[in-house]
């Protein structure tokens, strides 16, 4: 699935379930981004942090994902070039529709904790609206912007034993009672838990000027879940999320040289993958800022990354 993928192949498409679930954008063009920052592990105090940003520019299929990447300070968490990567993105599905803008922006925001949800907004959310004047001077779609949370302790169980041997079923979504009491948020699980407890991802919609009804956007990401490029089921985070982590951990091994030096940390939240840096990671070896080597424009309109 992984060599398909990177030849340009597809094994599912998100077109059938549009029409069902997000009837007012059936036909609509849209554009979904992903974003996620890595940074070094603790012992690390110089390497530069990792940011990643990656667009799907076959809607509505919403297969195929371009990334843009980028180093910067250490431990920053927000992209502080992020106008840039959006600007290239959109002009790489600008030049993919037949010369066609998107309507509508969905953006998925991997790492922010609840402390940074606000600052990360207002810098990110107005660098790409200036992204987004770049292409034309009135241009101004809708967006729509999600934050995407794994590392938390909320666990669901089913009131009634199944067969999933006592975790819910995939597609369980709850969004009352323990979500927040005034904002839009909710909790979805739409992996099938195979070992341990299934831990349910936290989507917290901070900004929506596309006014989706809370059924839209969770039978919608759900089924975004089910696009996954290297897995035959449903996965636990948004893909999105996962295709910017793992851009942004291979970029991080164009600067660290090797897996040694990188935070290894997964997207379900554990630490077992963090290891120690070396000498060669020290605050006298690398600068404050170490660029990343360009990416050849031959790969870059493809998933090489997968």
């Amino acid at each position: 699935m992984k060599i398909n993928v990177k030849a340009g192949g597809k094994k599912v498409t998100l077109y059938g379930e549009l029409p069902r679930q997000l009837p007012n954008m059936f036909g609509v063009l849209t554009i979904t981004f992903g974003a996620d920052v890595t940074h070094p592990v603790s012992s690390d105090d110089s390497s530069p942090s990792i940011a990643a940003v990656v667009a799907n520019v076959d809607w509505p299929s919403a297969t195929k994902y371009v990334a843009r990447v980028r180093s910067q300070k250490h431990r920053e968490e927000i992209i502080s070039d992020i106008a840039a990567m959006v600007r290239e993105l959109l002009i790489e599905y600008y030049q993919k529709t037949n010369s066609r803008k998107p309507e509508k922006i969905i953006f998925f925001r991997d790492g922010d904790s609840e402390g940074q949800f606000y600052s990360v907004l207002h810098f990110e959310f107005n660098a790409l609206l200036s992204a987004c004047q770049f292409l034309e001077q009135n241009y101004r779609p809708k967006v729509t912007w999600v934050v995407v949370q794994k590392r938390h302790h909320t666990r669901f169980f089913p009131a009634d034993n199944n067969s999933l041997k006592d975790n819910v079923w995939p597609g369980t979504v709850v969004d009352r009672v323990i979500t927040h009491p005034r904002e839009f948020d909710f909790y979805l699980c739409s992996h099938a838990g195979i070992q341990g407890t299934s831990r349910p991802t936290h989507y917290h919609i901070l900004w929506d000027e596309n006014q989706f009804k809370p059924d839209e956007l969770q039978g919608f990401i759900n089924s975004l879940c089910y696009t996954y490029a290297r897995c035959t089921k449903a996965v636990s985070i948004v893909p999105l999320a996962y295709y910017a982590h793992l851009i942004a951990y291979r970029a991080r091994l164009y600067v660290d040289g090797s897996g040694s030096g990188s935070d290894t940390t997964s997207l379900r939240g554990d630490r077992s993958g963090v290891s120690v840096g070396s000498a060669s990671s020290s605050r006298a070896a690398i600068p404050a800022v170490q660029l990343l080597p360009p990416v050849q424009k031959c790969v870059q309109s493809v998933m090489y990354y997968r």
